[in-house]
C-alpha cells in the first residue's frame, strides 16, 4: 500500500525422508566428523612417505589453471581483476593460488574449509583465507542437505561467506574421504621396513670384530686379555693404517658376516604398488622406472586425465560460489562459467588432430557426394 517491498524469502531445503533420524536437533554424536588424531595421521603420512607427498604436490599442479566467463563486458573486467590480484592468506595472491592449497587439503584430509573476506565497504571480496581443519568443524544443519561450519565451538556467523567441501562424503555423516585413506597399514609396513635397513647398515656397515685369545699354553690371564683389548683398540681408532701384532692364537672375525642382507626390493615395489594405485597417479610421474610401454605410458595418462577432471569438478563449486559473491557486491549480476586449460599439450594436439581427421572426413564425403550416408 505504501509502496513496501515485498520479502524475498529463501527457499527451505526439502525434508529428506530416508533418513535415519530427525534432523532438528544435530550433534556430534548423530554426525560422525573427522578427529584430530586422524588428521595428525595423514600430515606425518607425508612427512614420512615422501612419495605420497609428491603425488599429491603433482596432482595439485597438474589441475591447471582456469577463466571466469560472464556475459557483461563490465563484470567480466571485474572478475579477470579479482582473479588475478586477490589477495590470498599472508603472501599469495590470485584465486588459483587459494584453490591449489584448498584442492591440496581437500585430497589430504577429505574436506576443506576457506573463508571469504570482504572489503570494508562490501562492495567486493578483499582477500580469501584457507582455514586449518584443527581451527573448524563441519556439521550438518537441520537437513543433511546442509553443510554448516563452526568454530571454537559455535557456528560461524555469517555462513554465506564461508566455502567447504568434501571428498566422497561418507554416506550418513558429515565427513569426506581422504585420499590417504588406506594407506596408513601399507606405509606402517613401508616405514618398518626402512628402519630395519638402517638398522642392519649401521650394524654391518659399521663393521664390529670379535677377537678371540686361545693361549697355546693354556695359561690366560685377565692382564693379558685387557693388553690385547688395548692394543686392538689402539689400531683401530688410529687415524693411519696401524697393524695389530699379538702372540699366540688370536682370532679376529667380523661379527655378522656370515648372515645376508635381507632383500627388499620386492616387498617394497609391492608396497610402493599399492600406494600409487591408490593414489591414481602414473608412477613415471614420481620418477619410478617401472617396465612399461607407450602404449601403457600413454593409457596411465588418459586415466591421469579423467581423474583430474573428477578433482576439477570437487572444486568448481567453491570457484563458483566466490566469483558469484564478489561480483554480487560489486553490483553486477551472478552467474559465471568456469572455462579450464588444458591439462597438458599431449590432450590439446590430440584434440587438434581428431578436428582434422573430422574435417578431412567431412571433405571427402562431400566431394563423393557422401553427405548423410551412413558408413
Amino acid at each position: 500500500m505504501f509502496g513496501r517491498k515485498k520479502q524475498v524469502r529463501t527457499p527451505a531445503l526439502p525434508v529428506v525422508q530416508t533418513a535415519s533420524r530427525g534432523f532438528e536437533l544435530a550433534s556430534p554424536l548423530q554426525w560422525q566428523r573427522q578427529s584430530r588424531a586422524e588428521r595428525s595421521l595423514y600430515g606425518a603420512l607425508r612427512s614420512s612417505v615422501p612419495l605420497i607427498d609428491a603425488a599429491i604436490g603433482k596432482l595439485v599442479r597438474l589441475m591447471g589453471t582456469f577463466r571466469v566467463v560472464t556475459d557483461d563486458p563490465a563484470a567480466q573486467e571485474t572478475a579477470d581483476w579479482f582473479v588475478r590480484e586477490v589477495r590470498v592468506n599472508g603472501s599469495a595472491q590470485g584465486l588459483p593460488a587459494f584453490i591449489s592449497d584448498y584442492l591440496d587439503c581437500l585430497l589430504t584430509y577429505g574436506e576443506a574449509v576457506g573463508e571469504m573476506l570482504p572489503d570494508a565497504g562490501q562492495t567486493g571480496i578483499a582477500a580469501l583465507y584457507n582455514a586449518n581443519p584443527d581451527d573448524v568443524q563441519i556439521e550438518a544443519g537441520r537437513s543433511p542437505m546442509e553443510l554448516l561450519v563452526g568454530s571454537g565451538g559455535k557456528l560461524v556467523p555469517n555462513q554465506s561467506l564461508v566455502l567447504a567441501s568434501l571428498l566422497n562424503q561418507k554416506r550418513g555423516t558429515v565427513r569426506g574421504t581422504s585420499l590417504l585413506e588406506g594407506l596408513p597399514f601399507v606405509s606402517e609396513i613401508l616405514l618398518r621396513i626402512f628402519r630395519t635397513l638402517k638398522t642392519n647398515w649401521e650394524r654391518v656397515g659399521d663393521v664390529r670384530f670379535a677377537v678371540t685369545y686361545d693361549p697355546k699354553d693354556g695359561n690366560f690371564s685377565e692382564e693379558t686379555a685387557r693388553h690385547i683389548a688395548d692394543e686392538w683398540k689402539k689400531a683401530m681408532r688410529s687415524e693411519n693404517v696401524c697393524d695389530f701384532v699379538s702372540v699366540g692364537d688370536v682370532q679376529v672375525r667380523v661379527i655378522g658376516a656370515e648372515s645376508k642382507m635381507p632383500d627388499c626390493q620386492v616387498p617394497v615395489r609391492v608396497i610402493l604398488e599399492q600406494i600409487v594405485a591408490k593414489l591414481g597417479i602414473p608412477p613415471f610421474l614420481l620418477g619410478i622406472s617401472w617396465s612399461s610401454t607407450e602404449r601403457m605410458s600413454a593409457q596411465q595418462a588418459d586415466i591421469l586425465t579423467s581423474e583430474m577432471e573428477y578433482y576439477r569438478a570437487a572444486v568448481e563449486p567453491a570457484v563458483r560460489k566466490i566469483m558469484d559473491t564478489h561480483l554480487r557486491l560489486a553490483g553486477y549480476p551472478g552467474g559465471v562459467r568456469i572455462v579450464w586449460n588444458d591439462i597438458n599439450l599431449q590432450d590439446a594436439v590430440e584434440l587438434s588432430q581428431a578436428r582434422l581427421n573430422n574435417a578431412r572426413a567431412m571433405q571427402l564425403e562431400k566431394q563423393y557426394g557422401l553427405e548423410g550416408c551412413d558408413a
